[in-house]
């Protein structure tokens, strides 16, 4: 199983949303990583065949997505950042719906979706009507719309966005255990998700995509620009402004501890400490301005 992006690009006015892309996934989960406006949602929806490309063309196995259609549709499953649902339906009653949809068959559909609810956790409140749900209980209902016709292609869009650290750890937990043999490309700004369960690291940046490599790999490329520092409080400004700061403690007295990301020793007496990929994400997107992602 193969999903190879060639020279994709998109365009919206003159704006470039996504610029002359090329990859090739095979099976297992991809962190998608980049700051708002990055044009990792534009990506996922080319993907997904929601949104035609400008140029460039996505192949699945060889052939080219258009010509496969809705073969290829058959074969994914997407968790939009919004997924749309219908507040007053049962958990029961909205995955036979969308089962319908996706046209599974009809004799099996029941099995199917006991199975699915079962797995995501929701069998106790599956008569249970979906407005009444919590935010983690809806994101889990998400992930069960998205795996149920067992897709191929897994794509999920900030799916653990909103939820507290226990849901955001069971969601880490489902998502893992459902992308056995699938291509999982996981977007999500909340960077301890990817660490935690992706395989590779794809990262954009304006439209582009400037690193793809496994997460250990990412993590290493920042080997010797993190540096651990203490200084006095009155300091402090002066090297916030000059230097990108990740982290920081105050120490008893007037002194405070700093974790800074740079190519070269920021401050004399700062020593070299392994790096995250939270030091990662900080390197290249710390002054990114907050903009909507298309």
């Amino acid at each position: 199983m193969e999903l190879s992006i060639e020279g994709l690009s998109k365009r919206f006015g003159s704006k470039v949303a996504v610029d002359n892309i090329s990859v090739t996934l095979q099976p297992g989960v991809y962190g998608l990583l980049g700051a708002n406006g990055a044009g990792k949602t534009t990506l996922m929806r080319m993907v997904c065949d929601i949104l035609k490309p400008t140029s460039g063309k996505i192949f699945y196995d060889g052939k080219e997505i258009e010509e496969l259609g809705e073969t290829y549709r058959n074969y994914l499953g997407y968790l939009p950042q919004d997924f749309g649902y219908y507040p007053d339906f049962t958990a029961k009653e909205y995955l036979e719906f969308i089962a319908a949809v996706k046209g599974l068959n009809t004799a099996k559909t029941k099995k199917k979706v006991s199975e699915i609810l079962e797995t995501v956790n929701l069998s106790d409140v599956a008569g249970k009507k979906i407005r009444t749900f919590s935010g983690g209980m809806k994101q889990r209902l998400g992930i069960a719309q998205a795996v149920i016709n067992d897709p191929r292609i897994l794509v999920l869009d900030e799916p653990t966005a909103g939820l507290d650290p226990k849901e955001r750890m069971r969601f880490r937990n489902l998502i893992a255990e459902l992308a056995k043999d699938k291509i999982v490309i996981l977007s999500t700004h909340i960077v301890s998700d990817v660490d935690y369960i992706a395989d590779d690291i794809l990262m954009m940046k304006n439209g582009t995509l400037i690193m793809n490599c496994s997460t250990d790999n990412a993590i290493h490329s920042m080997e010797g620009k993190v540096w651990k520092c203490k200084l006095q409080q009155t300091q402090l400004e002066e090297i916030s402004e000059r230097f990108r700061v990740v982290n920081l403690h105050h120490e008893q007295g007037n002194e405070v501890l700093l974790r800074i990301v740079n190519d070269t020793q920021p401050i004399r007496g700062a020593i070299n400490v392994p790096p995250s990929l939270d030091d990662l994400y900080l390197y290249h997107f710390q002054d990114e301005k907050v903009r909507g992602d298309k």
